[in-house]
């Protein structure tokens, strides 16, 4: 079995080659003085807080370049910026740099050098990996770093925005994994009451607490021998997190109400929507299980930086409601209708793009998929039910529909205490009993800004 495994991820690369680390320094501008080392393949610039070097300057697009390391090089290419990206003097759409550059973006002038150490890209041959699609170099990268990684016992850490697919990545490990005869347990750290979660994870024995008729098992215990897969670990209680490190640490529970330690033989891989990073500079996630959760790093890329997927994941989608329906002849997506798929940014990510399109396919009538509802593509595809005051979307799963009503709350706390004390953040910070970094993030993250004075 094992050999097989390995043969299967020898012949999954169809390009494997290396190419230099690099720095970018940031030369001018707002941000004048920061530097950032990069060694993958694919990085974003920009204004908006999910880029990966963020510039905090007025003139530059939220979503701004992107350098994509190539065979040839490192590619900038534009994303159609406001104010463009310029190079030697010209504005550019797209260029492979040389060892040493300078680019200027807005008022900010950035940087790349080159440096000697190198690191290694693969991207898979096949553009799916288990129950995940995708032909983009974004996610046959991704795939092929999870055919090495899945072998292993190796703990985990996938990134990504709700909805991008983070449960699939961890099927599709497990089932390419050494363990794949044994059982995948899910345990969603945000679904279950807090002073639950330890009998939840741990077990417990009969009379530990109030209520505990019977002794049973946790879901550590549950997952013996196979995968054991933490959602939205971010929820994970501080408290807690000691436990959770001893347990992976020692390879060995102890139930709720119980003496006795029992060992467990479990892989984990622990999901999150949350920047665990800034969590543990603020303090609220321990930082030594945060480096054993992040043994292996997966980042999901948003499908708004993956639009090269749509057409395959559309039609995927549409083939699979189609078998599921009792309506009669095939439905197919005209290249306008593609075009509008592509053309919108789906905050729900591939989870709304599968309702859309299953929606779609009950509702349409004749030989083609049919988008015109609820405003169509360009306007917002649900709208939203209020249900005392708050905006409930009742179309979306609950997790997805939580999670935009907490973005909303967000939005409308910070940007208040923030007007409230005319952008001052400390005193914004201190009046909400944050810490000023925190807010800081929170900032960026939800993308506020004060409001233009008149």
């Amino acid at each position: 079995m094992q050999h097989a495994t390995r043969t299967l991820t020898a012949a999954a690369f169809a390009e494997r080659y290396t190419l230099p680390k690099y720095r970018l320094r940031v030369l001018s501008g707002p941000n004048a003085g920061l530097e950032r080392v990069f060694d993958r393949r694919l990085v974003y610039i920009g204004s908006a807080p999910d880029n990966d070097l963020v510039l905090d300057d007025a003139s530059v697009s939220r979503n701004h370049l992107k350098i994509d390391g190539e065979r040839t090089g490192y590619r900038v290419r534009d994303l159609e910026s406001k104010n463009g990206t310029w190079f030697a003097g010209a504005r550019l759409c797209e260029v492979v740099l040389g060892a040493h550059a300078v680019l200027r973006l807005g008022q900010t002038e950035l940087a790349f050098d080159q440096l000697p150490e190198l690191h290694e890209v693969a991207l898979a041959r096949e553009p799916q990996f288990g129950q995940l699609l995708g032909q983009s170099s974004e996610m046959r990268e991704i795939f092929a770093l999870l055919s090495r990684a899945a072998p292993s016992d190796s703990t985990i850490l996938v990134d990504g925005e709700s909805g991008t697919g983070k449960e699939l990545v961890a099927e599709a490990i497990h089932q390419h994994s050494r363990r794949a005869q044994g059982p995948f347990v899910v345990f969603d750290c945000s679904a279950v009451q807090h002073e639950l979660v330890e009998s939840e994870l741990f077990g417990h024995i009969k009379g530990s607490f109030t209520g505990a008729i019977a002794t049973r098992k946790g879901a550590m215990a549950e997952a013996q021998g196979g995968t054991l897969f933490l959602d939205e670990i971010g929820e994970l209680d501080l408290d807690l997190q000691p436990k959770l490190l001893r347990a992976l640490e020692k390879r060995e529970i102890k139930p709720v109400g119980s003496n006795e330690r029992l060992p467990v033989d479990v892989r984990i891989i622990a999901a999150t929507n949350r920047d665990l990073a800034q969590m543990v500079r603020d303090g609220t996630f321990r930082e030594d299980l945060y480096y054993r959760l992040a043994v292996i790093r997966v980042q999901l890329p948003p499908l708004r930086r993956r639009k090269a997927d749509i057409p395959l994941l559309a039609n995927h989608f549409l083939a699979d409601a189609q078998s599921r329906a009792a309506r009669g002849g095939v439905l197919s997506i005209s290249f306008d209708t593609m075009q509008q798929l592509q053309s919108y940014p789906w905050p729900g990510n591939v989870r709304e793009l599968r309702n859309h399109i299953e929606r779609a396919a009950v509702l349409s009538e004749g030989k083609e998929l049919q988008l015109q509802m609820d405003g169509g593509i360009g306007a917002p595809l649900r709208q939203p039910a209020s249900d005392g005051g708050l905006p409930v979307d009742y179309d979306l799963p609950f997790k997805d529909a939580k999670a935009r009503l907490v973005d909303a709350f967000e939005r409308a706390y910070w940007q208040r205490a923030l007007d409230g004390h005319n952008w001052n953040i400390s005193a914004a910070a201190r009046a909400t009993g944050l810490h000023r970094k925190s807010l800081e993030y929170l900032i960026k993250k939800l993308d506020l800004h004060r409001p233009a004075e008149t």
